[in-house]
């Protein structure tokens, strides 16, 4: 299981990388890994789109689950990757770097002091495998 030391996590299995006020959100390797195949990705938010955190941004489908993507911080969206619709594949293949899903504009910096690190997700997907 891939879990990149410089992001941070959700208890719902979603990552974000925060540059400045850019913060990039995607799904964790961990929760690729228990969807299986993914075969249809759908991002449900618009750019423009102001969301609250814990808004559904996202849906995945696999061949054996749907699921929701939570996006972990309020903003504003500023960017989609339209990529996903064409070739969901992409979050098995490479679910830190051509699968990001969403960049929002943080509104409320604290939130990101909220996630998890690294270390700390490592010890929840452990305890969650067992």
């Amino acid at each position: 299981m891939n879990i990149p030391k410089d992001l941070l996590y959700t208890n719902s299995d979603e990552w974000i990388k925060v540059e400045g006020r850019i913060a990039t959100c995607g799904i964790s390797d961990y929760a690729q890994e228990q969807l299986s195949d993914i075969v249809y990705v759908e991002i449900i938010v618009s750019v423009g789109d102001l969301i609250d955190k814990k808004a559904i941004g996202a849906t995945i489908e696999s061949v054996k689950a749907a699921a929701d993507v939570n996006i972990p911080v309020t903003g504003k969206v500023i960017e989609v990757n339209e990529n996903l619709s064409k070739s969901p594949e992409l979050v098995n293949n490479d679910p830190y770097g051509e699968a990001w899903m969403i960049k929002v504009e943080l509104d409320n910096q604290a939130q990101v002091n909220q996630l998890m690190d690294a270390q700390t997700y490592e010890k929840y997907c452990q305890e969650r495998s067992h």
